[in-house]
């Protein structure tokens, strides 16, 4: 089976380097299959869970808050603004996160649309990272 060097790098460290078969990744316009010699290109991210597939089963589970991805027909690259592996994710942080976001958004009332789509944005990757949480 083919395979590409999949990279997860987030701000503290290099959480993941090593060739895979597939990688399913939480894009901003929906979950996106990546797979060897894919044309190059470089897609957002929402927060959201990444799936790493190997032998046809999924290997590995890493939470990212968002981010980008870089895609190479023999390489991705995913620069996370934070991950976690999603077996350490914590309920109780992740509902903490939920609160704090939403209390962010509603506090974003008077702020420009910009500054309340960031808020939204950030709500959002915290109501996944709950999701993902109680899934794990």
């Amino acid at each position: 089976m083919a395979t590409f060097d999949l990279e997860l790098v987030s701000p503290e460290k290099l959480l993941l380097s090593r060739p895979v078969e597939m990688a399913i990744i939480p894009a901003a316009e929906g979950e996106m299959g990546v797979l060897p010699g894919m044309a190059p290109m470089i897609v957002a991210l929402k927060g959201g869970v990444i799936r790493v597939q190997e032998n046809g089963q999924t290997t590995e589970k890493l939470f990212v808050m968002g981010g980008f991805a870089e895609i190479t027909p023999t390489r991705v690259t995913v620069l996370a603004d934070e991950a976690t592996p999603v077996a350490e994710l914590s309920r109780a942080t992740a509902a903490n996160r939920v609160r704090e976001a939403e209390a962010a958004y509603t506090a974003a009332t008077s702020a420009t649309p910009e500054e309340r789509e960031a808020a939204m944005d950030r709500l959002l990757a915290a109501r996944e990272m709950e999701a993902a949480a109680e899934a794990a």
